[in-house]
């Protein structure tokens, strides 16, 4: 080989290391996640969670990223599923994510938490609302949303106020999530003198609940407690009101999605339902909505909370310099403020946001909105 080759080749070799030097670099992207129901009969709830962690993705590299790396986000599918969350987890966890806005449902994310854990891994869910998901849960889980301890006690105590010489009927779906709303919804029904007619299980995704309706006209119900989804709740208001059933349809957070008119119809005309007060109403939130409404999307339900979720974990990162779990952790469990597109939160000594509130929800013609159903 020439001296004049050598010498080319050698010039070659040095600018293909210049060049080697200046391009991307993988380890400059910090990879999170979110998981949820992305397809099948929960897949409104799951594109919650995605949409609003995937804005929230795109507004916070805009501006930068988070301790100058940007943010890259993975979408799992659960199917609400502990089983297959598990399964999610693990695959996540071998991609190397930092975070996870997630799980949707409290199942899942009770069931994966001990593997983000042992992988140093915090969880920030935007939906997941069984208590004992940060009860019994380790270091690493948080929630940007309240617990259904204070959601079913707040309903059950308004329940047994307006309706305290009235038949009650109780229902769930079997869920960890409608199990325990159920279950702290008839505690404190119970505990202001009010005994329930009907205390029934369904099971979820059938299309038809006529044993559970049948026992509710039975016991001419004038209130119907559902814990459990938006689909199954409407069917079986639709179901009721098929019937001459005029039963006050109540339920939770997972009720307020536009799935549950979509099934009732009509039907679900009055259905009252508990949420925390509409954070598209807060200033903090206003370009965010404006953006979802660009695009015509309602960032309904918990879109919001995912959008907060990564917000709380990119001010975690930014206040400790780094993506270590247990230090973000630890910041977060300080009661530092978050200011998130929720408004100015904080969460206590388990990972839970302090002072969680709760109001009603009416729906009519197709739409809900806030409202002061009893004095």
């Amino acid at each position: 080989m020439s001296i004049m080759l050598k010498r080319v080749l050698q010039i070659a070799t040095l600018v293909l290391v210049g060049l080697s030097s200046i391009s991307p670099d993988a380890s400059a992207e910090i990879l999170i996640a979110t998981a949820g129901p992305m397809r099948g009969q929960y897949a409104a709830l799951g594109e919650q969670l995605r949409r609003g962690a995937e804005q929230a993705v795109t507004d916070i590299n805009a501006a930068g990223g988070v301790n100058g790396q940007l943010l890259v986000l993975e979408v799992a599918d659960d199917a609400c599923d502990p089983k297959q969350a598990v399964t999610v987890a693990n695959q996540l966890v071998a991609k190397g994510i930092k975070f996870i806005a997630g799980h949707y449902c409290s199942g899942s994310s009770i069931a994966v938490a001990g593997i983000y854990e042992a992988a140093g891994i915090i969880m920030i869910s935007p939906s997941s609302t069984g208590p004992k998901f940060t009860s019994e849960g380790g270091w690493n889980v948080h929630r940007v949303v309240g617990r259904d301890d204070a959601q079913g006690a707040f309903a059950g105590r308004a329940i047994a106020k307006a309706y305290a010489s009235k038949s009650v009927a109780i229902l769930d779906d079997g869920s960890t999530y409608g199990v325990a709303l159920a279950a702290m919804f008839k505690s404190a029904l119970n505990a202001a003198g009010v005994t329930e007619k009907v205390r029934e299980s369904y099971k979820p995704g059938q299309n038809d609940y006529n044993d559970i309706v049948q026992k509710i006209i039975s016991a001419n119900a004038d209130v119907v407690y559902v814990g459990g989804y938006a689909g199954e709740a409407g069917t079986l208001i639709r179901q009721l009101r098929d019937l001459v059933s005029q039963s006050q349809l109540v339920g939770g957070d997972a009720v307020l999605v536009e799935q549950f008119w979509s099934v009732a119809g009509t039907s679900g005309e009055g259905a009252l339902v508990t949420f925390a007060p509409d954070p598209q109403k807060n200033e903090a939130a206003r370009a965010v909505v404006a953006a979802f409404k660009a695009v015509n999307y309602n960032p309904e339900g918990h879109t919001l909370y995912a959008y907060a979720a990564v917000q709380a974990f990119a001010q975690a990162a930014k206040a400790t310099q780094g993506f270590d779990g247990k230090a973000m952790a630890q910041w977060l469990r300080a009661g530092n403020t978050l200011n998130t597109v929720l408004g100015p939160i904080s969460l206590d000594s388990k990972g839970d946001v302090k002072d969680a509130k709760y109001v009603w929800y009416k729906w009519s013609q197709g739409k809900y909105a806030e409202t002061q159903p009893f004095p």
